[in-house]
């Protein structure tokens, strides 16, 4: 197969021009590690781009500062203050997300994936970014704090250029089906389970 070629060619009215271009919706899930760090890395690559990029936590603590997050806010900057790249939004549920005046909830976790959902929706709706980082988005749904059905009908039917990545473990079969790209992390070795924690520019 000459590089480049894909093995098939669909009867799907599309140019190769168009079929290459279409908006993706990528899951990385699986039990290894990476999922997160594959998601920013691809949103790096948008960033060069001139994308927007919107990134939104629904787990990780508000305490939790990883090193992507302080990279993404710089390079928000640097688009700010220079023109290059894309602009850069990053939100995170655990603190209290950005557009809301109240803070996070430590009593109604579901509530807050709600409303981070619902503003998702909302700007799917409005085409605002290139690509969004639903950062542990598969937990939400698994544990039912949003309507899976909703979740793939907003996937499925959102208009314009719009590339979605959804990390986290146990992706939910009907969302594996709508996806249009799945990676699975397999952990083959891990130094945790030789005694040796997370490590500052490895972990975090």
């Amino acid at each position: 197969m000459a590089q480049g070629q894909t093995p098939v060619t669909p009867k799907d009215g599309l140019t190769t021009r168009q079929r290459r271009n279409r908006p993706l919706v990528v899951v990385h899930g699986g039990v290894g590690k990476g999922k997160s760090t594959a998601a920013f890395g691809l949103g790096l690559r948008g960033w060069n781009q001139g994308w927007s990029i919107g990134v939104f936590q629904f787990v990780k603590s508000a305490k939790w500062r990883i090193g992507e997050e302080e990279v993404y806010r710089t390079l928000g900057r640097v688009h700010e203050e220079t023109g290059e790249g894309g602009p850069v939004e990053w939100h995170k549920m655990g603190s209290g997300w950005s557009w809301s005046r109240k803070a996070g909830s430590e009593e109604d976790h579901a509530a807050d994936a709600r409303e981070g959902w619902e503003e998702i929706k909302r700007r799917l709706a409005a085409e605002t970014h290139t690509v969004y980082i639903l950062d542990e988005f598969t937990y939400v749904m698994k544990w039912g704090w949003v309507e899976l059905d909703d979740v793939i009908d907003t996937l499925t039917n959102r208009p314009g250029y719009q590339h979605v990545v959804i990390t986290g473990r146990d992706a939910p079969p009907q969302l594996l089906d709508a996806a249009d790209l799945v990676t699975e992390m397999t952990k083959v070795k891990h130094p945790f389970d030789q005694g040796q924690k997370g490590q500052k520019g490895i972990e975090w």
